[in-house]
């Protein structure tokens, strides 16, 4: 592993996928629509600003966003997009790595919270969010609900593609709440470490950082959160 954790330059260079449904125009449109809403007039933190996806269409929206992001190859990617010099980027972790001034929004997208592999550092990252926030603020969190209906009893393993060539497999340990995602191609594997995290207890780790629940939906169109929900996206506001 790189000084730029999991997520080095032979991951940046590829990150950027148009074939990927995150990078669909429609659904950056829609998550931009959302956070650009909750931000008012701004300014936005995103915490794991990664190659700008989100923050690049926000700050055209005229929102002011300031990247907190551990990865120097993502972040080189970020500024050499057209406008990505003028949305500045701050390398450090997003549990502890703290921005002057505060902010209407801070937000963390994609499951990135699962990149944080303990409970503790899970609860520093909202802990350093409510820092960021003005009164009345608010946090967003996008991340996946664990999957583990879908593993067949005794099993540890869901694979989730299978092409010529290229395969890929989620790993689970109901234990310690550990998951890795497995990548195997061209003879070579990559495993990213993950900690999944239940929408309950995200609601615990907001309480103890001063914020209280003000949405859960499904997804960025707010379709309504049930319990056939594989991912939610939640917001949680500093009180004024």
């Amino acid at each position: 592993m790189s000084e730029d954790g999991y997520f080095g330059e032979s991951v940046a260079a590829t990150y950027d996928d148009p074939e990927s449904t995150e990078f669909q125009p429609d659904v950056v449109t829609t998550t931009v629509d959302v956070l650009a809403e909750l931000a008012g007039s701004g300014p936005a933190v995103e915490f794991a600003i990664g190659t700008g996806r989100i923050a690049l269409p926000l700050t055209a929206r005229g929102i002011p966003v300031h990247g907190i992001e551990l990865s120097n190859a993502m972040a080189a990617r970020l500024r050499a997009k057209p406008g990505g010099d003028a949305v500045p980027v701050t390398i450090g972790d997003m549990t502890s790595t703290r921005l002057d001034g505060s902010f209407s929004l801070a937000y963390l997208v994609f499951n990135t919270i699962m990149n944080l592999t303990t409970q503790a550092a899970q609860v520093a990252c909202f802990r350093n969010a409510a820092a960021h926030l003005a009164p009345g603020g608010r946090f967003v969190v996008e991340v996946m609900v664990p999957g583990l209906r879908r593993l067949p009893p005794g099993q540890t393993m869901v694979p989730f593609l299978d092409e010529p060539g290229r395969w890929a497999f989620d790993r689970y340990d109901t234990a310690t709440q550990a998951l890795s995602s497995n990548y195997v191609e061209a003879g070579e594997v990559r495993s990213i470490p993950f900690r999944y995290v239940w929408p309950s207890e995200l609601d615990l780790m907001a309480q103890l950082a001063g914020l209280r629940l003000l949405h859960r939906w499904d997804d960025w169109n707010r379709r309504p959160f049930t319990h056939e929900s594989t991912k939610h996206v939640s917001v949680w506001e500093k009180p004024a």
